[in-house]
């Protein structure tokens, strides 16, 4: 997986404090962090030397730091109580070129190795285990190779399969054709079909270009640092990718894949001795040490600023098609390994940049030059040197000068004025918050948060004590309260290393990359001979026969279905009422921190305003409220919660398949001491939201609009799921209404409008009907300690907005109740929407998109939740992606993705993704069933399979989530545990039968959808409506 350069700060968002299992014990009894705190430094363990053991109590764990003695391997342990362990590899990977080799390498390691040679054992694994993680990414200048999992055996499992991948792989060609590139048969069977380029990451890099956001952050970062590895593509060029040639893949291995230029990287609750053991037992004492020479110089420093231009494909979805263009002013900073400055940068960044009170939000986003900033904004540290960038996108081409005047002018404002008191203070709110908020894959945050420093031997230790840089940084502020100023004029005024780059729409920028590439593909065909080509037949037919073939896969470890517990753990939450509001009460270890969440019906609004509620949501709290102007409410909001939100909700009954609850979500979070300002915040978006600011409204709704456009070409299967379903049940119309292309049209059409009076006025229609008490149910998910304060203050908000309680009547006549408690059928319930006529309605559709790729989807109605058949087509959907669809559709189709899976709302679907085949994948889905039918799967594949789907139910659940799904969706820990046993039971006779009944052709209700390129096939067949 090619991984985009992330900012620090988007990283330091992810690092929370706790895990997701954690008891009431207190930090000072942590038994692992405790036992950790033993260790000394020069004590020697299993091949390795203790640096440096730290308490980190910000982040309840305890850091020991070890380096290999043969090889002089990195390694970092963070012991804390928390089951979900980690472990992660990463190796500093520096190309040279645009080849793509480290991403085509990272795909081929996974293909098998000396102790483990079967075909694929990466994939192969995500069936054998419980993992509640499993990937590998490729960075501008590392690799990392992360699993996770909450089973002890487990990890001793996966452990041992992915150091025999990174370490010992098999490296064999035909791996290499496949992941990688390779020239093939259009038709592998047939000798005469035309010779074309094949291989997963080539479709991947040429889906991942396809989207103009990438493509920008990817010239920027050649542009700015041309003088090393970060002026090539590292997970590839498409272009380039056919340059690569095997041999070079196997050199680029050897050099860099070695544990001199390794960082290792544990975390959680089981002991380090026993990792430190495996690792040097099974890998590490294989080896001695060498000097990799992968370090990554310093980029030297331009005497005087630079300006390049790029181009892109235009946007169909663009809100407004004359202006798509986008420029951004980029600077050097400096070495991510200084700590303290980074951290500095980044605060100093978010100052700059986020939010409405933000100099550059002011001085661009409000005089609606361009749509949003620019795809690439604020402090960047995933490079050896840090950048900073600010620009617009969405702009016409005459504005450019105007822009970069306002950019070096805001600059010379903020050097004058700096920053208000009160705004530094709610940026280091959200920091303590942040470290506050437990999240339920903390290993893998804190593994992607200390990567790219550690990576330039920046001390890993240094970058988990937050605490002690927000120290530092109040008290550089004391002593020098042009601190920031003074930054700003030395990295942004007196910068001379400074690149401004734009980019324009071309209306032949696809058709030439396509003639590029066809270019370059006649280029090697014309230098092949008629032995070369048949060579090439037949290396395609050998590659097709090893892709058929059943594999062995006996020797990978496995769990077994015995080893999965037999219950799960109850969450006890207790049902009561804050003035006349039924309200869940779930007490939970959350650190300090208050989560409040409400649902409210949307069962009484008028159809028509249906459309415009994902837009209420998005702007509800962005507006103003009571006396409050929107950026002296933003500013509140950042002060004193951990964010405010509202979000449309769509969610299918529990037993019956026409029957779903619609309304939005209310959610917010805070420390206890801001109890009273977080429900006032609410209070005055209820009583007195505003709806008079037009200019910002278009603002809202420009940015809005441009972030869905973006989106697609990330999100492109599941808008095709989405639009799959949408007639086969009536949650899945709604679905497609406020989250499928049918939502990114109509955000269009809104930014497109010059005059959006219409809209304003039908803001507070909205508002009425959705932020009305009498349509309502609270949550709260907080310590026992805190419970009865935060009732409190529910009860005296739900008092100060009772004057929004109005009785309307429900617009569809079908409604039913469905109690909160299954315990208590008298006492509080959820309103459901009842359709008991609805006619599920087979249609194809296909959106032509600006991609070079396809995302393909079908989704076949069955069955909801409770229903004895559920559990038989999650398994079934396991089974068939992994031994069926994952061989067809990414290793002979070259897709980067793509399966089949059941979802909540009883469809079943089957997706693709950046795929370079349209209607023959829907043959490839077909093919899955026949397979399924013909009964050629074994007990241990439906095991595999149970044991996949096993991963999944049983992921961990942050506090702040507990009893979330009884609240939202009405399933309860006892409907659960029958789902448990219907998962255990699940045989192989239940499987032919689901798989007859619900998908075979004449029996199955299916829609199915196409997102991508011009297609004549398509547009040649009648049965598709073409969009």
């Amino acid at each position: 997986m090619f991984r985009q350069t992330k900012a620090v700060l988007e990283k330091l968002r992810h690092v929370r404090s706790k895990g997701p299992h954690l008891s009431w014990r207190q930090w000072s009894t942590a038994a692992a962090g405790k036992k950790a705190l033993q260790y000394t430094a020069g004590q020697q363990m299993h091949g390795f030397t203790v640096k440096e053991v730290v308490a980190v109590p910000d982040l309840f764990l305890t850091a020991i730091k070890l380096t290999h003695d043969t090889t002089g391997a990195q390694y970092l342990h963070a012991a804390r109580d928390d089951p979900n362990n980690l472990f992660s590899v990463q190796f500093r990977t520096t190309p040279m070129d645009s080849t793509g080799v480290p991403h085509i390498l990272e795909h081929t390691v996974l293909c098998g190795s000396q102790k483990y040679p079967c075909r694929d054992p990466f994939f192969k694994m995500l069936n054998r285990s419980l993992s509640t993680f499993m990937n590998a990414f490729t960075a501008s200048d590392y690799t990392m190779y992360p699993f996770s999992t909450q089973n002890a055996k487990d990890f001793q499992n996966l452990l041992s399969v992915y150091l025999d991948a990174v370490f010992f792989p098999c490296l064999r060609e035909q791996d290499f054709w496949q992941e990688g590139w390779r020239l093939e048969n259009e038709d592998p069977t047939d000798a005469s079909s035309p010779l074309v380029f094949k291989g997963v990451v080539f479709n991947e890099m040429k889906g991942a270009f396809s989207d103009n956001e990438r493509l920008y952050a990817q010239h920027l970062q050649n542009k700015l640092y041309p003088d090393h590895t970060y002026s090539v593509v590292s997970g590839g060029e498409p272009l380039a990718i056919p340059n690569l040639s095997w041999e070079q893949l196997k050199q680029f291995h050897a050099t860099h894949y070695h544990p001199s230029n390794a960082r290792l990287f544990t975390y959680g609750d089981l002991p380090l001795e026993q990792h430190l053991k495996q690792i040097d037992q099974e890998a590490l004492s294989k080896f001695q040490r060498i000097h990799p020479n992968t370090q990554v110089p310093s980029q030297p420093h331009w005497t005087s600023p630079r300006e390049e231009h790029v181009t892109c494909s235009p946007d169909a979805m663009a809100p407004d098609a004359t202006r798509q263009n986008t420029l951004c002013v980029s600077y050097l900073l400096g070495d991510i390994t200084d700590t303290f400055e980074a951290f500095t940068l980044s605060l100093l960044s978010s100052l700059m940049t986020s939010g409405p009170n933000a100099p550059f939000y002011k001085a661009l986003i409000e005089p609606k030059i361009g749509t949003d900033f620019s795809s690439v904004v604020g402090y960047d540290g995933s490079t050896k040197e840090a950048s900073f960038s600010i620009g617009l996108q969405g702009m016409a081409e005459d504005d450019a000068e105007k822009v970069k005047n306002i950019i070096h002018r805001t600059i010379d404002d903020i050097i004058e004025t700096g920053f208000e008191d009160e705004r530094i203070e709610a940026l280091l709110h959200k920091i303590e918050i942040q470290m506050k908020h437990q999240s339920t894959n903390f290993g893998l945050s804190l593994a992607s948060y200390i990567a790219s420093s550690w990576n330039h031997d920046g001390d890993p230790v240094e970058l988990l004590q937050i605490s002690n840089s927000v120290l530092k940084f109040r008290q550089a502020l004391r002593e020098n309260p042009r601190f920031l100023q003074d930054k700003v004029q030395h990295y942004f005024k007196d910068n001379t290393h400074r690149l401004t780059l734009s980019m324009s729409p071309d209306d032949t920028y696809l058709d030439k990359q396509a003639s590029a590439e066809e270019r370059i593909l006649q280029e090697k065909i014309s230098a092949l001979s008629d032995s070369d080509k048949k060579d090439i037949y037949e290396k395609g037919l050998q590659l097709l026969d090893a892709q058929s073939k059943t594999q062995d896969a006996s020797c990978l470890p496995a769990l077994k279905v015995s080893d999965i517990a037999p219950t799960i753990p109850i969450t006890p939450v207790h049902m009561t009422k804050a003035d006349g509001v039924p309200l869940q009460l779930c007490e939970q270890p959350t650190n300090g921190l208050v989560y409040f969440r409400a649902m409210c019906s949307l069962n009484t609004l008028p159809e028509d305003l249906k459309l415009y509620v994902p837009l209420f949501c998005s702007v509800i709290t962005k507006l103003g409220s009571g006396s409050m102007d929107y950026r002296q409410q933003a500013q509140q909001m950042e002060l004193r919660t951990g964010g405010m939100s509202v979000s449309t909700q769509v969610i299918p009954d529990c037993t019956h398949m026409d029957m779903f609850e619609q309304g939005v979500l209310l959610s917010s979070s805070c420390l206890e001491r801001n109890l009273p300002h977080m429900f006032q915040l609410w209070g005055d978006i209820f009583n007195s939201p505003r709806f008079d600011d037009r200019e910002r409204l278009r603002v809202l709704v420009m940015m809005s609009a441009q972030e869905l456009a973006n989106g697609i070409s990330d999100s492109g299967h599941v808008y095709a799921m989405t639009q799959a379903g949408h007639l086969l049940t009536p949650a899945g119309e709604l679905l497609e209404t406020f989250d499928g292309m049918d939502q990114v049209k109509f955000m269009k059409r809104i930014a497109e409008m010059s005059d959006l009076t219409p809209v304003l006025r039908t803001l507070p229609r909205i508002k009425k009907h959705l932020l009305n008490p009498k349509n309502m149910r609270c949550a709260i998910n907080a310590t026992p300690q805190q419970t009865s304060k935060s009732v409190a203050h529910l009860e005296s908000f739900m008092k100060d907005v009772a004057g929004n309680k109005k009785h309307f009547k429900a617009v569809r006549p079908n409604v039913v109740e469905r109690p909160l408690d299954v315990r208590n059928v008298s006492g509080a319930s959820r309103t459901l929407v009842a359709h008991p006529n609805f006619q599920p309605c087979h249609m194809k559709t296909f959106i032509q998109m600006p991609f070079p790729v396809n995302f393909v989807g079908e989704s076949v109605r069955t069955v909801p939740y409770s229903h004895e058949d559920y559990a038989s087509l999650c398994v079934l959907g396991r089974m068939m992606t992994a031994k069926f669809l994952h061989g067809e559709i990414r290793e002979k189709g070259g897709a980067y993705g793509g399966g089949a899976r059941m979802g909540g709302g009883g469809l079943f679907s089957f997706y693709s993704y950046r795929d370079p085949n349209s209607v023959q994948t829907l043959s490839a889905f077909s093919k899955g069933v026949n397979w399924v039918k013909s009964a050629k799967f074994t007990q241990q594949d439906i095991d595999e399979a149970k044991l996949s789907v096993f991963s999944a139910v049983d992921s961990p659940v942050a506090p702040s989530s507990k009893g979330m799904s009884v609240f939202l969706s009405g399933i309860t820990d006892e409907m659960k545990q029958r789902h448990r046993e219907r998962l255990f039971d699940v045989t192989r006779e239940n499987l032919l039968d689901v798989a007859e009944r619900y998908l075979s052709v004449g029996n199955k209700t299916c829609g199915v959808s196409i997102l991508g390129p011009e297609n004549d096939v398509i547009k040649r067949d009648p049965s598709w409506v073409v969009k």
